[in-house]
């Protein structure tokens, strides 16, 4: 019915998917391009936009396609749209971002391969995926201190010493232990279980459970944590 005479940019979509063990702390997913341009390059997972899917849908997508992995919630955090960012055509990128408990992967579709690495060893990135990760480190580390995290990442029951070991990860500080365990459990986001890991001494710190209640109520509502 319309006809527009002018070039239409291509879209894509990229994930930002940060992972979290205890034993390898923070970690970032990427994929190997097995095709041109920048084959043998890492990069984000992601890939052009079909004509009959939202961009949420695209994502996950090439997300699953890619890597053989599913996040459960992502959120887009940023469009990226210089001139010269593609050098095939004009794409524009839209960029998404979650932080998911680290699990198997494998290459898939144009993907010669697809890792997980420490976010303080990533390879150079192909197109402006640098940049990418950069503001993606810069907004998780914003979001921490509006919504609690951890319940995803870290087992049934836990020690304070590792609640305190993701968010140095995320945050990329250190805390003072009696000070980081004295705003925890003001906010009354941690349950003691009363026990002890199995053949600990005495001097070893007590398990907690997340407050499921308590915990959801956080992440719906105001919360803002400072440090």
């Amino acid at each position: 019915m319309y006809t527009y005479q002018y070039p239409h940019p291509a879209v894509t979509t990229d994930c930002v998917i940060f992972g979290y063990d205890l034993r390898e702390g923070l970690s970032i997913l990427l994929v190997q391009r097995g095709i041109d341009p920048f084959k043998g390059r890492w990069a984000f997972p992601g890939g052009f936009l079909r004509m009959d899917e939202d961009a949420d849908t695209g994502a996950r997508r090439e997300l699953m396609e890619e890597t053989g992995f599913e996040a459960e919630s992502i959120t887009q955090f940023g469009a990226f749209t210089a001139v010269d960012r593609d050098p095939r055509e004009r794409v524009i990128t839209i960029a998404y971002l979650a932080l998911v408990r680290k699990g198997d992967v494998q290459g898939g579709d144009d993907a010669a391969d697809a890792r997980w690495f420490p976010v303080t060893a990533v390879p150079p990135l192909a197109f402006d995926h640098d940049r990418i990760l950069r503001i993606a480190l810069e907004q998780l580390k914003e979001q921490i201190h509006f919504r609690p995290v951890g319940f995803e990442l870290l087992p049934e029951v836990f020690t304070m010493s590792q609640l305190q070991a993701l968010y140095e990860a995320i945050l990329g500080v250190r805390f003072d232990r009696r000070n980081f365990a004295s705003k925890m459990l003001k906010l009354g986001l941690l349950q003691p279980t009363g026990q002890r890991p199995a053949d600990a001494a005495r001097r070893i710190p007590q398990l907690y459970r997340f407050n499921l209640q308590k915990y959801d109520d956080l992440k719906q509502g105001g919360f803002r944590l400072e440090f």
